[in-house]
């Protein structure tokens, strides 16, 4: 830490005070300053690059299985991070006395027995096969539902563009039958962005339920060329743990039979809407009825933050995190999916932020009680899942949150090339980029700013909160969320040299005068939901989150999809797709959103740096 200036006496005009000026000095200097130093906080020592290291190292053994919810492995991670913290002498900020903040978190869900569904048609009794003829979503709530058949279109209400399918349509207590997707005309109207949140699965379950409705089936309805009728697989389009409604998929076809009894069929239905751009529901005859029963166990785990304080001389605190856990053996995140089911290690995401926290808890040990403000280490679970780890924390604080003067994140720090570091949140604060700048004065980095403190890391938990963040950075890179994230990649030294940059930052912060005041920073309107619950057309590559200046460079390519029938692979970089030019990942997604299943895309490509066209055939998601 900086040592405070001292102001000398003033030297009188007297002639006995010129006298003893000299003896005054030394008095002040060999006798006085001593003493003052002394109960100032020392300078924080370097961060130890072998150090930082050997605790990424010992995050990624196999014995972690690759940290991920529910695994023994992440208990291993706690249990190193637990012990680390008391060797260090550092209280417990946990939950009774504990290091250690519970939560329990989902980590998936099965279809259990008696997912039964009949259908009573013209007095004709149907039984359906589960997964051959409908199945339910992960997200249904389980039930059962016994109840006449009602056909409400697209299952949409959309009062910006002065459509409701359920206008003047009693569905309370009934069962719903909807089309996938939205009437096309939304999307003129929305200015051809795609389609509008009103085609999300989640949407039109809400919707279903908001209108009393006791359960919803969806159809794909229209197939595109050469695209199959396929149910949805259970567990692959996310949702809430119960979104409320009974939510299950049948085929076109037995939905065709319960509308051909009302002399109606799916296809002329749809039609019907899709042309008039106005809906075309009706209830189903008196007899025609159905009994849904729904059987779905959501698998949860406990899992716990890891919570050590270093107390100040006051009871406002800084907050240092990092999240600990990561993708087990992989999961619908892994970016290497021929390859789930092997261990994702995440050395870099987020060993790295992890062992940056371990190593800041060793530096900043000897000064308890000698800084203004305290320290509160916070090692997160859940985060992989979706912030979760940092959002139990701030709903159910172990300190109080008005004392919190700022939160320091680090994901993904250990990687860090050509000198480049990010670091995000530096306008939630008022003192927050004076502090950096004066932490990095002499780091050598090239650090990019960015003011807003929204981004997929623990750290968006606390600005919500209204608690200014940093949020420290070394980049994506080609072996992100993969099993190739591992611990030989990592950068040390100038891993090392970052958490210094942090922990004089976090100094800094911990022992001025003045806390820094929260700013709201306006953020950028984020890019729309994927529309239709993941279906759509289907590229079949994986993007590269290395950075590129021009285009999407491809990591990896999906054995069978379109993408590697048409001879594309590996290190290819896409620059420009069905006549409009790729700049980055989101025009990209624009151009294939925009896009329909079966269409052939020309797509250029440059490989090796010589460019290549290609034509794609576009097919449906499986």
């Amino acid at each position: 830490m900086r040592l405070h200036p001292f102001s000398l006496p003033r030297k009188s005009s007297q002639p006995i005070a010129q006298r003893f000026a000299k003896a005054i000095l030394v008095f002040f200097l060999v006798l006085v300053l001593p003493f003052a130093a002394a109960g100032a906080p020392p300078t924080l020592p370097a961060a130890d690059p072998n150090r930082y290291l050997d605790d990424i190292k010992a995050l990624t053994t196999p014995a972690m299985e690759g940290r991920g919810a529910g695994t023994k492995g992440l208990t291993r991670a706690q249990h190193l991070i637990e012990k680390r913290y008391k060797s260090l002498g550092l209280e417990p900020a946990g939950v009774n006395g504990t290091y250690l903040q519970p939560f329990t978190v989902i980590t998936g869900a099965q279809l259990k027995r008696k997912n039964e569904f009949e259908v009573l048609i013209g007095g004709q009794k149907r039984i359906l096969k589960s997964k051959q003829d409908f199945v339910p979503f992960s997200f249904s709530t389980s039930g059962s539902a016994h109840a006449p058949l009602v056909f409400a279109g697209y299952g949409v209400t959309a009062d910006e563009f002065h459509y409701d399918d359920y206008a003047g349509l009693d569905v309370k207590d009934k069962i719903v039958v909807v089309l996938r997707y939205e009437p096309p005309s939304f999307a003129a109207k929305a200015g051809n962005q795609g389609m509008t949140r009103h085609s999300q699965l989640v949407t039109k379950a809400i919707n279903a339920r908001n209108h009393g409705a006791k359960a919803l089936v969806l159809v794909n309805g229209k197939l595109g060329s050469g695209e199959e009728d396929l149910l949805t697989r259970f567990g692959s389009v996310s949702g809430p743990e119960d979104i409320g409604i009974i939510f299950a998929q049948v085929k076109n076809a037995v939905a065709d039979e319960w509308l051909k009894a009302a002399g109606k069929s799916l296809a002329g239905l749809q039609d019907q809407i899709d042309g008039s751009s106005k809906p075309a529901s009706f209830e189903l005859g008196p007899n025609e009825s159905a009994s849904l029963a729904v059987n779905i166990k959501t698998t949860r785990a406990t899992v716990n933050n890891v919570l050590a304080y270093l107390p100040g001389k006051t009871d406002e605190y800084v907050i240092i995190g990092a999240h600990y856990d990561h993708l087990g053996r992989g999961n619908f995140d892994s970016l290497a999916p021929s390859q789930i089911g092997q261990i994702h290690p995440g050395a870099d995401d987020n060993g790295s932020g992890t062992a940056g926290v371990l190593e800041m808890a060793r530096m900043f040990a000897p000064q308890k009680g000698q800084l203004r403000r305290g320290i509160l280490f916070m090692s997160f679970a859940g985060e992989e899942l979706g912030l979760l780890g940092s959002a139990a924390w701030v709903r159910e604080p172990t300190h109080p949150l008005d004392k919190a003067v700022a939160m320091l994140n680090m994901d993904m720090i250990g990687r860090i090339k050509d000198g480049k570091v990010y670091i995000g949140g530096v306008g939630t604060g008022s003192t927050l980029k004076a502090a950096v700048e004066q932490a990095a004065a002499n780091s050598g980095f090239k650090i990019e700013y960015s003011p807003g403190g929204y981004s997929s890391s623990d750290h968006t938990s606390f600005v919500a909160k209204k608690i200014p963040v940093l949020f420290f950075f070394s980049g994506l890179h080609s072996d992100y969320h993969k099993p190739s994230d591992t611990w030989d990649k990592i950068n040390p030294q100038s891993a090392a040299r970052l958490v210094d940059v942090v922990a004089a930052t976090g100094e800094e912060l911990a022992d001025a005068s003045d806390r820094p005041a929260f700013i709201v920073v306006a953020e950028e309107r984020p890019v729309g939901g994927s529309g239709g619950g993941g279906y759509g057309p289907y590229f079949g590559s994986i993007p590269d989150f290395g950075q590129v200046e021009n285009g999407v460079k491809f990591s990896d390519v999906k054995p069978g999809s379109p993408a590697a029938k048409a001879g594309l692979k590996a290190g290819d970089i896409l620059v420009q797709f069905g006549g409009k030019p790729i700049k980055n990942l989101y025009d990209f997604t624009d151009a294939l959103r925009g896009s329909k299943i079966g269409e052939v895309v020309e797509v250029k490509v440059l490989r090796d740096g010589q460019p290549m066209t290609v034509s794609v055939k576009l097919e449906q998601r499986k």
